[in-house]
């Protein structure tokens, strides 16, 4: 938990921090509900709160109260053992809007938007299939896939619409699949 609260406070500073990078466009129309449900980690940069990763990185989302998200980031560790952050997002846009903001820091049940971190989805598949969210730094990105893999032909799509945007996608790992490549070598 202590972990999960260092990373939040680290996403807030960084969020602080990105000063004019604020220009990323993000996906309109969201709808939370379709948005709900488990995502795989397919490709992300490296974030040192996950160093500790192996493997089967998963993001579960659930709908609840007020437009907020329930959200439980979950990974394996070297050792086998499961690793679980839990959190709340809640949307910062206009509604419909593909920006949200999570915090993993909570005192007494109430979240702390002070450390929330920015989470920008940046593009979606339109059946909910695939997402790509990021951060208006360009510092944090993640690929995510209703499924433990995505054919190499999307992740090619993916990888052009990261770039699009402003994302070195060298600095992206593929986190899905065998020998953990660079998201530009793909």
């Amino acid at each position: 938990m202590l972990r999960a609260g260092l990373a939040a406070l680290a996403m807030a500073v960084l969020s602080a921090c990105s000063g004019g990078a604020r220009d990323m466009p993000v996906v309109g129309g969201v709808d939370l509900t379709r948005y709900a449900g488990e995502w795989h980690q397919i490709a992300a940069i490296p974030a040192w709160f996950q160093r500790d990763c192996a493997s089967d990185t998963r993001a579960r989302y659930e709908l609840i109260a007020d437009d907020r998200i329930a959200v439980v980031n979950s990974c394996r560790e070297a050792g086998g053992a499961r690793e679980d952050a839990t959190g709340v997002a809640r949307p910062t846009g206009t509604p419909g809007e593909g920006k949200l903001e999570v915090t993993f820091v909570s005192i007494l049940g109430l979240p702390i938007w002070l450390t929330a971190g920015e989470y920008w989805i940046v593009a979606l598949d339109p059946d909910y299939r695939w997402s790509v969210v990021g951060h208006p730094s360009r510092d944090y990105a993640w690929i995510l896939s209703r499924t433990p893999s995505l054919p190499t032909d999307t992740l090619r799509q993916l990888r052009e619409r990261l770039s699009a945007v402003g994302y070195d996608t060298c600095r992206l790992i593929v986190t899905a699949g065998p020998g953990r490549p660079r998201l530009c070598d793909v």
